[in-house]
């Protein structure tokens, strides 16, 4: 595979060299690129991040973007230094030697228009694993296909796609953004919102891509931010061609880059497919990744954008902050949620080994409905429920497995 990265590299040197037209590289070919050995993992302020930068300039340039970094580059840089406690995130620091740095990479579509659409999506993932790692056994290069080569893709999927449209949506200016620092916490993202390379006043909107390469079998797409804007929910609806079984967010704010442009008084939409077993682990790699359900969403959103095309500045509303209203709790089932669910209680979508649920015997899909006398509706119950017990203690779990309920004992 790294003979085939070099290669591919090498053959995008030499047709921009020809200043021939670059044959057309599909989102498969981008992830695989990005989810290599290659680039050890993206992590933040590493060799390996420098490459996929170096990768993503180089597809930049061969769609047609031009620069938007600093000094008339692609990149914008920022320092910070990590938290050593796991509960605090890394902070902003002048550069010196005990700083890390990290790239965004900034890219643009001028049509000289009055205001400019940000699309974005972090291309920096966990390295090696470590803090923030799911994985138990020891050092592996978490390659993150689906978190988030998968969002870069269909971003550079939608700048391609602009790019051949034109003029049709020349309303807007675009400005493609892949940040770095994400799993840090959104550093790259907010960064650039409190150093922008253009006027942030006059961007009408942010789209972010997070997580969009395991499309399931019912085609549920989760959108956030849809109450940020009063035109984003018929916008949505007007453009879903595909049949796609949208689970709307209203909020603005979550743990992805949209969430600094929203804290900036911007509309934003943020799509996501929905956690899985591979999350923040060595397995989440390339050959896993639906790329046609990635193309069913490079169309939907490319649908969206067209339809604001000639919207001009969006009206901006605030939106419930989910985020402040979630309890404190000590303990925890192990079990990874499945946002995607709409249903009545918290369906689990995944099991860390050797935590409580799965010496509990729980189950993929399992639903759960109760935990001790706390009855489970949604998320927000389930977490409510959690801030019950303390470590130690002993419950009785009640959940729904293919179409019975079963109760189980489980100690936290």
């Amino acid at each position: 595979m790294r003979s085939f990265i070099i290669l591919f590299l090498s053959s995008i040197l030499l047709i921009s060299c020809k200043e021939e037209k670059p044959k057309a590289v599909s989102m498969k070919e981008d992830v695989t690129i990005l989810a290599d050995d290659t680039f050890n993992g993206r992590k933040t302020g590493t060799e390996g991040e420098q490459k996929a930068a170096e990768y993503i300039i180089k597809r930049f340039k061969a769609i047609g973007l031009s620069p938007k970094g600093y000094k008339g580059n692609y990149t914008q840089t920022f320092s910070f230094r990590g938290s050593k406690d796991p509960h605090k995130e890394a902070e902003f620091a002048s550069k010196s030697d005990s700083a890390t740095t990290g790239t965004n990479v900034i890219g643009y579509i001028n049509n000289e228009a009055e205001t400019t659409v940000v699309i974005g999506a972090h291309y920096d993932h966990l390295g090696m694993g470590g803090e923030g790692s799911l994985y138990r056994e020891g050092k592996a290069i978490h390659n993150g296909a689906d978190d988030n080569a998968s969002g870069v893709a269909v971003m550079l999927k939608l700048a391609d796609s602009l790019i051949a449209s034109a003029p049709l949506n020349n309303e807007n200016n675009y400005l493609f953004i892949a940040f770095s620092g994400e799993e840090e916490g959104l550093l790259g993202s907010n960064y650039f919102v409190k150093n922008p390379t253009i006027d942030t006043k006059k961007v009408s909107y942010m789209i972010n891509m997070d997580m969009v390469g395991r499309l399931n079998e019912e085609k549920t797409l989760a959108v956030h931010g849809v109450g940020t804007s009063p035109v984003f929910k018929q916008t949505l609806f007007a453009n879903n061609d595909a049949n796609l079984n949208i689970v709307e967010h209203e909020s603005g704010v979550g743990p992805s880059d949209h969430t600094s442009f929203y804290l900036a008084d911007i509309p934003v939409l943020h799509f996501f497919t929905g956690q899985h077993e591979d999350y923040h682990k060595p397995g989440d790699d390339a050959e896993k990744l639906n790329y046609e359900g990635m193309q069913q969403i490079s169309k939907y959103i490319f649908s969206i954008i067209s339809d604001l095309n000639d919207n001009g500045q969006l009206a901006f509303t605030k939106t419930k902050n989910e985020s402040e209203v979630v309890p404190d709790f000590k303990v925890t089932l192990g079990v990874v949620p499945d946002y995607l669910f709409d249903g009545e209680g918290m369906r689990i979508d995944g099991i860390s080994e050797d935590r409580p649920a799965q010496k509990a015997g729980l189950q993929k899909g399992d639903v759960v409905k109760k935990m001790g006398e706390h009855e489970v509706t949604d998320m927000m119950s389930y977490m409510k429920s959690l801030s019950k017990f303390e470590k130690g203690q002993t419950t009785t779990v009640t959940v729904e497995r293919d179409g019975k309920l079963i109760e189980t004992e489980v100690t936290f």
